[in-house]
């Protein structure tokens, strides 16, 4: 039985640092399917992707938590997923049992690794289906959290490899370097910041975009400036999804020095542009940037590795190229949001055929 009314429970929407979320939606709809969303929380950003006003999803957004049960009754939803362990799911949990349908939910990063609620597990047990994005997320959950590893579907989030694909863009002067992140303590951008000084100091020429906000800024700028990188290392802010490609079309490759990740979908979209990725390895980056294959992998916390990884890329026009070509490739096979929708959409079929039986 395939799903054809979905309720979502998401924490804010939209937010400019899950575009996977917006995405996701906008191709269900795509297909035919009735979405509602139902966010706990209001964006207070003004920036929002456009992939939002394009497919609609805003007509079909609620923030009243006291409406919510009201509008599932008349929307009949065939389940109801979330996304992220923490709120989302709660919510979802208790509309999904009040309407007696199923639940599912997606566990990212931070909701496993760094603020996992108390009663994850029993989340688990209480959810039709449990979802994530990559095997080091599958693992964490089986064993901190005691979840059935055999309930966990890998499915990693998708990105549009039509919209991000290779674009003949202008070419910058000399190999350029972009990072597309939160401006946060966990993608400890200081360590990349340390490593492009390193590279400075090398003496090769290079220039780096990195593409985000957040709390972290000013104190990133002053670093910036300890370091002397201010003409080599740019901070534009936050940007919409069509800005964010025009940074992947001009780059050389992709950079991310993060220190706790679930599966990064700004590497996703590097690799869909054709960029090599050089990252540490941290959660499921290892399951995205196949090491020596669509980059370079290295530890966290060793800004030598990091600049020396750097290095080699910059100073290697055709390895580049030929790594860029094979992320692209990955990217088509695994990570494309066809593939992501196709696999969701076979989840909750099989969830929806259990309730059936089971009735």
């Amino acid at each position: 039985m395939t799903p054809r009314r979905i309720a979502y429970v998401v924490g804010t929407f939209p937010k400019i640092s899950e575009t996977f979320v917006a995405h996701e939606l906008a191709e269900l709809r795509r297909r035919g399917a009735e979405v509602r969303i139902l966010a706990l929380k209001r964006p207070t950003d003004e920036l929002r992707h456009d992939i939002v006003d394009r497919a609609g999803l805003l007509e079909w957004t609620f923030y009243d938590r006291d409406a919510f049960e009201r509008e599932l009754e008349t929307f009949r939803p065939d389940l109801v997923h979330a996304h992220f362990a923490t709120d989302p799911t709660a919510v979802a949990r208790d509309l999904a049992a009040r309407l007696g349908v199923p639940f599912t939910f997606t566990a990212h990063g931070y909701d496993v690794w760094r603020r996992p609620p108390a009663d994850l597990g029993a989340r688990a047990a209480a959810a039709a289906a449990v979802i994530t994005v990559s095997r080091a997320n599958r693992r964490e959950l089986a064993m901190r959290f005691g979840v059935d590893a055999e309930r966990v579907r890998l499915i990693p989030c998708g990105v549009d490899t039509r919209f991000f694909r290779p674009r003949q863009l202008p070419a910058v002067q000399a190999p350029h370097i972009v990072c597309v992140a939160r401006l946060r303590p966990v993608k400890d951008l200081g360590l990349l910041l340390s490593a492009c000084a390193l590279v400075k100091r090398a003496g090769i020429p290079f220039g780096c975009t990195i593409v985000g906000d957040g709390p972290s800024r000013d104190e990133l700028l002053e670093r910036r400036a300890e370091l002397g990188l201010d003409e080599r290392v740019a901070f534009v802010g936050a940007q919409e999804q069509r800005q964010v490609a025009e940074w992947w079309g001009r780059g050389s490759l992709a950079a991310l020095s993060s220190r706790s990740e679930g599966m990064p979908v700004s590497l996703m979209e590097a690799a869909a542009t054709g960029l090599p990725s050089v990252a540490t390895s941290v959660g499921g980056v290892p399951e995205l940037v196949a090491h020596g294959v669509t980059g370079l992998v290295v530890p966290h916390g060793d800004p030598e590795a990091l600049a020396a990884a750097l290095q080699t890329l910059l100073r290697d026009q055709d390895l580049r190229r030929m790594m860029g070509a094979a992320a692209r490739a990955r990217a088509i096979g695994l990570f494309s949001l066809e593939r992501q929708v196709d696999d969701l959409v076979d989840l909750w079929s099989q969830v929806l055929a259990r309730e059936v039986v089971a009735a």
